[in-house]
């Protein structure tokens, strides 16, 4: 898999001193540019709009990116160049390979990536502002809200 990424195919992501969050049903994309200076960044890869394994290309500087993921995604971080302190917080690494492949590359300098999968990525998305406000939305359209699950039917 080749990780050089152009503009028009990649979702470009870009947070400076901030916490950014895209939770849900936020984008079809599985090729991401992110780039990340003394700030949070949260996506939500559980949405059944992405098809297929997911490349995410990496410039962080004393940073957190926290990935939700489904149960039975893998991720590849041999291609992330750490500089100083750094690591990606794994700790519910599937035992087989029965999802998709999330494959980290670029560069980290004392930035770290959090991994979260099922149950904990639902209590993630659960635990915000953009959850109250898709409970809120989908209440008054009569849906069901897709922050917590992306892929439950929105109705």
């Amino acid at each position: 898999m080749s990780t050089t990424m152009t503009p028009a195919t990649a979702e470009r992501l870009h947070v400076d001193h901030e916490v950014t969050k895209r939770l849900g049903r936020w984008t079809g994309a599985n090729r991401f540019d992110v780039r990340v200076r003394s700030g949070v960044l949260v996506l939500d890869l559980r949405s059944p709009e992405i098809r297929g394994d997911v490349e995410i290309r990496l410039d962080l500087h004393q940073s957190t990116v926290k990935l939700l993921l489904a149960e039975g995604d893998q991720v590849d971080h041999w291609d992330v160049a750490w500089t100083g302190r750094g690591q990606v917080k794994d700790d519910q690494r599937p035992a087989g390979r029965t999802g998709r492949r999330i494959h980290l590359a670029g560069d980290a300098n004392n930035s770290e990536v959090r991994v979260h999968r099922g149950g904990i990525a639902i209590l993630s998305a659960m635990f915000s502002r953009e959850f109250v406000q898709d409970l809120r939305q989908a209440r008054k359209s009569g849906r069901y809200p897709t922050v917590d699950d992306p892929a439950r039917a929105a109705r």
